[in-house]
């Protein structure tokens, strides 16, 4: 594995403790102008989720309702009762987003297929690099107010749902996340820049508690205004 891959899951608490522990839950306060854009504003923005930690699974509460719930896996997004009854179904969501740009709005079962692998993606970083078929390359290094931080060209494989096949992680010389780089494919590949701040050591797990996402210009640069995505967690458990 690359060494940089490896510096940073031991500066996030290490591959071993990661593996002692199946889910990941937490209290999530989510703003940012994206929501509103998609018509789907006030949906997850007060609301709890829960990932797996060894394969691609998601699910926020309260979703759509007080006893429903959103679930995510590969090739699969539902929104289910608290009970388990399936109240709407789509296999193989991604396609649903074809012809999309960022103005495009979201049905319910397009917000929990993005929502589900964005948290997904965001909470198991960078563990998921140990994930079957997931390669990693260090590139050179990048500077930002003052700072140099190290860069992780990342390729996801065909059975991993996220924002896009390549992605590029920041870390600074310990190993700890400061940025992370995509294209979101399913709105017009908009580029982002995307934030983490506020580590916070939970179980012997380093987690990076506020996101802020914003647009990416092609200097590599980010906009400062507007704020698309504002993620806060607390309350983080594993099990």
């Amino acid at each position: 594995m690359n060494e940089l891959a490896e510096l940073a899951m031991n500066a996030h608490g290490g591959i071993k403790r990661w593996r002692e522990f199946k889910q990941m839950s937490a209290h999530q306060l989510v703003g940012g102008v994206l929501w509103s854009m998609k018509g789907q504003d006030g949906v997850i923005n007060d609301s709890h989720v829960t990932v797996d930690l060894h394969r691609e699974w998601a699910s926020h509460t309260p979703f759509t309702g007080s006893s429903r719930r959103s679930v995510l896996e590969p090739l699969r997004v539902a929104i289910e009762s608290s009970t388990g009854d399936i109240l709407k179904e789509r296999l193989n969501p991604r396609k649903s987003f074809e012809g999309h740009t960022l103005e495009t709005p979201w049905d319910d079962l397009q917000l929990a297929y993005f929502a589900g692998y964005a948290m997904w993606t965001y909470l198991t970083t960078p563990f998921l690099f140990a994930l079957p078929g997931v390669e990693s390359e260090e590139l050179e290094p990048w500077q930002e107010n003052g700072t140099t931080w190290r860069r992780l060209k990342v390729l996801f494989p065909d059975t991993i749902e996220t924002h896009s096949k390549q992605q590029i992680f920041y870390f600074d010389q310990s190993g700890l996340l400061q940025r992370h780089d995509y294209d979101v494919d399913i709105a017009g590949s908009s580029p982002a820049a995307h934030y983490t701040y506020e580590h916070k050591v939970v179980e012997g797990i380093v987690i990076p508690v506020k996101h802020r996402v914003f647009i990416r210009r092609p200097d590599n640069t980010p906009l400062s205004e507007p704020l698309v995505v504002s993620v806060d967690l607390d309350d983080i458990k594993f099990s």
